[in-house]
């Protein structure tokens, strides 16, 4: 399948720069995935769309401010660091700008020498493996320290780093947020739940996967970057009482998507409590085994996710919606508008 069959054209001066002041008011986008009728709602509205007895599941991960300024010890060289994922403690696998100029050995300053990198290995696409020192406990050291790792095309400032966060987020350890659960507020959860809708918390850690392009011209030859998930018991439990009584299953964002259907693969379609790494690639021609409906912002052309929702409602489907959602202006990624295809 070739790469070019995702693409799209898409107006720069449509890319979100900043979030909405209010969480819930972003638009939302209906897709029928049946019959590719497109609808338009605000995402205040969701709760209509949604019955007693459905299950509506967050990724509850907690985004690290995870970008790190620094300096070469050596030279003064201003050396940029956004931490991945940690293998051990005080050992992260990190990516690095400019990478060439740290090579195993180098050690890497942060504020005024608060916490210190080195370099233990080189990786690919301008990977490193660095051990960090530091006095206090990291996460504080971090919080201090650090500055959310907001993607490349926002431009804007972030003047609240919490809008970077959902309301619900509790387990730490992503490199980028899960943004289609940026729309919810505590209300709308309340909303959602005094109308009989389950609510279900997973946890899959956004890594290296949301920042690597697909490259390869065929799209079955891209590799997908392992991810750490969790789907606890109590969440088990519950999407399979739900899917036996007939309720819909809606996942929020392709990192909760990804994580049912790396589960219920598995077994059979059916959830059982595990953690791992998944680095399950979805895209036309998968079988879905777990979902019903999924609740996903507008994404990059030829990206990894406008894939997983083209195996969900039609590759035909999803670009006609796109080409609506560019004349009708929709805002597009992390901080944009979004869409509930069902």
């Amino acid at each position: 399948m070739k790469l070019e069959l995702f693409d799209f054209n898409l107006p720069q001066d449509l890319i979100a720069q900043k979030p909405l002041k209010n969480r819930t008011a972003s638009r939302l986008m209906m897709l029928d995935k049946k019959t590719g009728a497109v609808a338009h709602e605000s995402f205040s509205a969701l709760p209509n769309y949604l019955e007693a007895g459905d299950c509506l599941v967050l990724n509850n991960t907690k985004v690290l401010p995870a970008r790190l300024f620094g300096v070469k010890q050596d030279t003064g060289a201003k050396i940029e660091v956004l931490l991945l994922k940690q293998v051990n403690e005080d050992t992260w696998e990190t990516l690095v700008k400019p990478a060439k100029r740290i090579k195993p050995g180098a050690t890497i300053i942060f504020g005024d020498g608060k916490l210190k990198a080195t370099c233990m290995e080189e990786q690919a696409g301008g990977g490193r493996l660095l051990a960090f020192s530091y006095e206090g406990i990291f996460y504080e050291v971090l919080e201090k320290l650090g500055e959310m790792p907001l993607p490349p095309y926002i431009k804007a400032q972030l003047e609240d780093r919490d809008r970077y966060q959902t309301v619900y987020a509790k387990e730490r350890g992503s490199a980028a947020a899960p943004t289609a659960g940026l729309h919810f507020s505590d209300e709308l959860l309340e909303t959602l739940r005094k109308k009989g809708v389950k609510i279900v918390f997973i946890t899959l850690h956004v890594g290296l996967g949301t920042f690597r392009p697909v490259s390869a011209e065929q799209v079955e030859e891209h590799e997908m970057h392992a991810e750490y998930y969790e789907l606890t018991e109590e969440a088990a439990q519950t999407l399979n009482v739900v899917k036996v009584n007939g309720g819909r299953i809606v996942t929020v964002g392709t990192t909760s998507t990804r994580t049912l259907e790396t589960v219920a693969s598995e077994h059979e379609g059916k959830f059982i409590a595990q953690s791992g790494w998944t680095s399950i690639f979805i895209y036309p021609g998968y079988e879905f085994k777990a979902i019903d409906g999924m609740i996903t912002n507008f994404h990059l052309p030829m990206s990894t996710l406008i894939m997983l929702i083209s195996a969900f409602a039609g590759r035909e489907n999803v670009l006609h919606a796109y080409q609506i959602a560019v004349q009708e202006k929709y805002r597009f990624f992390s901080f944009g508008d979004a869409m509930f295809i069902y």
